[in-house]
C-alpha cells in the first residue's frame, strides 16, 4: 500500500511541477519540466538522504565516538527488526531529528546535539524508536522525495518572476499564469508536503512507543523538544524549509496549531494519543514491554516518568560514574561536534 500511495504522491507532484513549467513557458515549457521532474525522480531516489543530510551538515558516528546514542539505535533497530541504519549527529542545540533513506536497507538516522544534551537517556531512546518507525513504515523515501520536488517547485515559482509572462513563450495565461506559478503552485505542493508528514506522525508516534515500550517516554519528549523548538531557531532547517517535515517536530519558528498549515500535527494532541495508549498497555494483563538499551556501564538511568524512590531491593553501592558521549563530561569521550 505504501509502494501504490508513494507512486500516486510523485506522479501528483509531478504533475504539479509540469503545470508550473506550462504556466512559465507555455507547452514548451510543460516538456521541460517533465523531463527535469523525471530526472529529479530518478536523482532522488538514489541521493535525497544523502542531500537531506548534507543540507543540515549532520556528520556519521559510530560506536567509537558516539558510544551510548550509537547503542540505542543498535538495540532499538533489533528489537523492531531492522537493518542497523546508519547514524548521525547533527551539531545544532536546538532538540530534533528525523529519519531518511530509500528503503530499510539503506536508512540513515540523525540526531541534533540539543537532543542528546537536553533529554534524558529514555527520551532519546523513544525519538529514535518513532524514527525508526518511519524507516519501517517505508515512509522516509516518500517524505524525501517529497521534500526534494517540493523545493523545486517552489523554486520553480520563483523564477517565474523572472522568466514568466513573456509574449513569446507560448504561455497563453499571461501574466496570470505567472502570478499563478508564483503563489499557487508553491503553496499547493506546501499543502502536499504538509498532509503528507500529519498523516504519518501519529502512526509514527504509535509504532515508535511500541518499539521503546513506553508511549510516556515519546510523550515526554514531544513535550520537551516542542517547547526547545520555539525557543531554538534552526538555521539549516529555515534555509531548507522544503525538509521541515522530516523532522519529529517542525524545526520552523511559528505553525504550531493543528491545522492545514501546520507541517505536524498539534503536539498536545500527539501527547494526548500517547497518553491514552500507556493506559491502554497499563491496564493490558501482563502487557510484556521491551528492553530498555542501557548505557555503557550498564546502569538503566531513571527518566522523568520513573517514581523517585529506590525500591528496598536495590543495592546501597554508590553508582559508577557514567559516561557521556555527547560533551557534558569534560573528562568523557568526544564527539566530531565538540
Amino acid at each position: 500500500m505504501n509502494t501504490l500511495r508513494t507512486a500516486m504522491l510523485l506522479a501528483a507532484m509531478t504533475a504539479l511541477f509540469m503545470g508550473v513549467g506550462y504556466l512559465i513557458g507555455g507547452s514548451g515549457g510543460m516538456v521541460i519540466a517533465l523531463l527535469i521532474a523525471a530526472a529529479m525522480n530518478l536523482f532522488s531516489y538514489w541521493n535525497a538522504d544523502k542531500m537531506v543530510l548534507s543540507m543540515n551538515r549532520a556528520v556519521e558516528v559510530d560506536e567509537r565516538n558516539a558510544p551510548e546514542y550509537y547503542a540505542i539505535v543498535q538495540s532499538l533497530a533489533r528489537q523492531a527488526g531492522l537493518p542497523m541504519p546508519k547514524t548521525y549527529l547533527i551539531d545544532n542545540p536546538q532538540p530534533n531529528a528525523f529519519a531518511t533513506g530509500r528503503n530499510p536497507q539503506n536508512a540513515a538516522v540523525a540526531a541534533t546535539t540539543g537532543l542528546l544534551q537536553q533529554l534524558s537517556h529514555e527520551e532519546v531512546a523513544a525519538v529514535m524508536a518513532h524514527e525508526l518507525a518511519h524507516v519501517q513504515h517505508r515512509d522516509t523515501l516518500t517524505m524525501t522525495i517529497v521534500a526534494t520536488l517540493a523545493g523545486a517547485i517552489s523554486m520553480l515559482g520563483n523564477f517565474a518572476f523572472f522568466f514568466g509572462g513573456n509574449r513569446d513563450n507560448n504561455n497563453s495565461f499571461g501574466i496570470i499564469g505567472v502570478l499563478v506559478a508564483m503563489i499557487v503552485a508553491p503553496f499547493a505542493a506546501m499543502i502536499v508536503q504538509m498532509a503528507v508528514s500529519r498523516t504519518r506522525e501519529y502512526e509514527a508516534d504509535r509504532r515508535g512507543a511500541e518499539i521503546c515500550g513506553q508511549p510516556l517516554w515519546l510523550a515526554s519528549a514531544l513535550d520537551k523538544i516542542a517547547r526547545g523548538a520555539e525557543r531554538i531557531r534552526n538555521p539549516d532547517a529555515e534555509r531548507n524549509p522544503a525538509t521541515a517535515h522530516l523532522f519529529i517536530i517542525n524545526p520552523l519558528s511559528g505553525e504550531r496549531m493543528d491545522s492545514l498549515f501546520s507541517t505536524h500535527p498539534s503536539t498536545d494532541n500527539r501527547i494526548a494519543a500517547l497518553q491514552a495508549m500507556a493506559r491502554d498497555m497499563a491496564s493490558a494483563p501482563a502487557q510484556r514491554q521491551a528492553p530498555m538499551p542501557r548505557q555503557a556501564d550498564g546502569q538503566r538511568p531513571s527518566g522523568p516518568w520513573e517514581r523517585a524512590a529506590k525500591q528496598p531491593e536495590q543495592s546501597t553501592e554508590p553508582a559508577r560514574p557514567k559516561s557521556n558521549p555527547w560533551g557534558r563530561n569534560p573528562t568523557g569521550p568526544k564527539g566530531p561536534w565538540s
